[in-house]
């Protein structure tokens, strides 16, 4: 009896456990406990980007919202005020609105060079290989918690540098609101409006798309941090080796990705910049914040997305390029502190004909980058077995220094030399431009 009994409190337990199991299953499917922080941040980001246009492919509606949020914010609403504030040459509405149309015709050219390339890359990739935190290589569990305090710092930077722009073109237009509601009050109210939405939507489109770019660097730093971190570690040179490749290719993907985004925003930027200050120094009445408030939060706004990239690109290549002097330096270390003379008097390169270092030092073009995703690095492990551990060390520290690898431009690596170039180029037509524009006689 005490066994039937025991049976049955078990049947018994068993059908509750069966009838508890679709609300537990359902209870677990509306928490979604698989759903991780990266996961979260990642839905969070990509939601962002498509509110600013930047996914448009999605489905037919959002690309229709896209183009028509374009349309509406990017056309209509900045040539709108400029319709509306035209006035004769000597009126005070003109001297106020004196360098507004260069400044929307480039804001609308930043943005539309934003969002055609990022828009690109996220239809072409997707979210995840666009920020290269897939789980190919099985590393997003230690290094989630970077990822995702990357992708914060990504929101918070834009709000800070776009809050104090804002409140600067709110001062602004205000002053430019008292001007004109002397005329007409509605055109004054459709005048404001229409000019601070469209500032809104062209900045933060913009910015967005050059912390994207800081975003992507910033998270392969990560990875470059660890390989210097593995570097001192006892591990098999191979092991060394095929990182760096696996990090090199990466970088090579980068540079293609953002080369055409990152040429375009730099000569458009500087063109701005020309003919921002070809304006002022052709003016010639007083230049104040009512007439010229504008130009100078759009010089802000520009300068900043183009050092945010440029920093980023030359942050990245000086850690690329640094990684060949920790492996030089661990080199001499381990070689200086070897009691095995023999191992030094083998250095030479000989044994390093068993490398099949063809597929390692080409550097790919698109194509060949998008075809190669899950190419390998083989090698001939029965010769290299026979090398010595000088030999691999030596070996490994020749591949770092000539494949240190780096952000580029159609070949051109973002450093400080190229930096250093460009101020230069930059500052010699800055000098030309005023040496034509700004005269002194002498009576």
């Amino acid at each position: 009896m005490a066994e039937e009994g025991e049976i049955m409190d078990l049947d018994k337990e068993g059908r509750m456990a069966a009838l508890a199991t679709p609300e537990a299953n359902t209870r677990s499917a509306l928490l979604d406990p698989g759903e991780t922080d990266l996961d979260r941040s990642l839905c969070h980001l990509e939601f962002f980007l498509s509110v600013l246009g930047f996914h448009p492919y999605s489905s037919f509606f959002n690309c229709l919202l896209c183009v028509s949020s374009f349309i509406l914010f990017g056309l209509a609403a900045p040539i709108s005020t400029i319709v509306l504030t035209r006035c004769p040459r000597g009126c005070e509405v003109y001297r106020v609105q004196r360098f507004e149309v260069s400044v929307v015709v480039f804001e609308t050219l930043l943005a539309s060079v934003s969002l055609g390339c990022i828009s690109r890359n996220l239809f072409k990739y997707g979210i995840r290989k666009f920020l290269f935190v897939d789980q190919q290589h099985g590393q997003v569990d230690r290094f989630q918690k970077e990822y995702v305090r990357k992708i914060q710092d990504f929101f918070l930077l834009l709000l800070w540098w776009i809050l104090p722009c804002f409140l600067v073109k709110i001062v602004r237009e205000i002053i430019r609101f008292g001007i004109i509601s002397q005329d007409s009050t509605w055109k004054a109210v459709v005048v404001l409006l229409f000019s601070v939405l469209s500032w809104i939507y062209l900045t933060t489109v913009f910015l967005s798309s050059c912390l994207l770019f800081y975003l992507v660097i910033n998270l392969q730093v990560i990875h470059f941090e660890d390989y210097g971190r593995l570097l001192e570690s006892d591990t098999d040179t191979f092991v060394f080796l095929e990182e760096h490749v696996r990090l090199r290719y990466n970088l090579s993907k980068i540079s293609h990705r953002f080369r055409a985004f990152l040429l375009l925003v730099f000569l458009f930027v500087s063109a701005s910049q020309f003919v921002a200050l070809i304006q002022i120094t052709g003016y010639n009445e007083i230049v104040s914040f009512t007439n010229s408030g504008d130009l100078a939060v759009a010089s802000v706004v520009q300068v900043v997305g183009v050092v945010l990239c440029l920093h980023s690109a030359a942050k990245m290549s000086h850690r690329a390029q640094g990684i060949a002097s920790v492996a030089c330096k661990l080199h001499a270390l381990l070689t200086c502190s070897s009691s095995d003379t023999s191992q030094v008097r083998t250095s030479s390169c000989s044994n390093l004909e068993g490398i099949h270092a063809a597929p390692l030092l080409i550097t790919y073009s698109e194509s060949d980058l998008e075809s190669l995703e899950n190419v390998t690095v083989h090698m001939n492990t029965q010769r290299v077995s026979s090398m010595s551990s000088y030999n691999k060390r030596q070996a490994l520290a020749m591949y770092l220094q000539t494949n240190a690898g780096g952000i580029t431009i159609f070949g051109w690596t973002i450093d400080r030399v190229l930096m250093n170039t460009i101020f230069f180029l930059e500052l010699t037509l800055v000098l030309f431009v005023l040496g034509k524009t700004i005269v002194f006689t002498s009576k």
